[in-house]
């Protein structure tokens, strides 16, 4: 069990977040710009529920 936790963990470490993925994502497909989609990824789930109670 130790095992398997060790590696779900490092791996949450290793990549970004849904979060950020998903806040970049939206800001992409509205903005196409890259420094945008950098700013709002820092931000991530902030800029996600922005996004959704501005939409």
């Amino acid at each position: 069990m130790a095992n398997s936790r060790s590696v779900t963990i490092s791996t949450a470490k290793a990549g970004i977040g849904f979060g950020t993925a998903l806040a970049i994502t939206i800001s992409w497909s509205l903005h196409k710009s890259i420094l945008w989609a950098i700013v709002h990824g820092f931000f991530s789930w902030f800029y996600v529920l922005y996004y959704v109670l501005k939409r």
